[in-house]
């Protein structure tokens, strides 16, 4: 079997006047072949043939599933192996690929200020740790700059008012800033 691209080399070697064993030697094809690709007028033409899928009993409860629900390709195979189904994950995530579509990833638009204008604080809780003797609680107090992103983070055994305060005066020092705080009283 020959694609196109041969079939039309083959063709215009041989009306540049080239013998068709060479054709067949330069081009690695049987000489059989050659002859048979230069009486044909039509180029060849290969009719793909459908096989049975594995899937296909399932296809229209997929469907059916995906219309309702925006499911992902490997909840779909819980629910289709508890019917009975004896593939694999692959050819499921392929399937539900061409259903779904390819779906655009949301845009994000990035904060951003000038220098000295912005920072964000937060507290991160990360577990327990022996301090002691006793299992204590360990908190991340972590501050970032809105300019540069330069992250600074302390840790404390508590989350309080207190650690708050020390947590800004110290990324504060950190990042060689001033620290102006202001007292509201209402």
């Amino acid at each position: 079997m020959i694609n196109l691209e041969e079939w039309v080399m083959i063709k215009h070697i041989y009306n540049q006047g080239v013998p068709k064993a060479r054709i067949a030697r330069e081009l690695g094809l049987n000489p059989k072949t050659v002859d048979k690709a230069i009486k044909e007028d039509k180029p060849p033409q290969y009719e793909r043939c459908s096989r049975n899928s594995i899937l296909d009993p399932y296809k229209d409860y997929i469907k059916q599933r995906l219309d309702r629900y925006d499911l992902t390709a490997t909840r779909i195979l819980r629910d289709i192996k508890e019917q009975g189904y004896p593939g694999s994950y692959t050819i499921l995530r392929y399937f539900v690929k061409q259903i779904k579509g390819d779906k655009p990833k949301p845009a994000f638009v990035r904060f951003e200020t000038p220098p000295g204008e912005q920072a964000q604080a937060d507290w991160s809780d990360f577990g327990y740790m022996e301090f002691d003797g006793k299992k204590t609680r360990l908190w991340c107090f972590s501050m970032v700059l809105g300019y540069s992103r330069t992250l600074y983070i302390q840790f404390f055994p508590f989350q309080s008012l207190v650690s708050l305060r020390q947590g800004h005066i110290s990324a504060f020092r950190y990042f060689g800033g001033a620290l102006i705080l202001y007292c509201m009283i209402t």
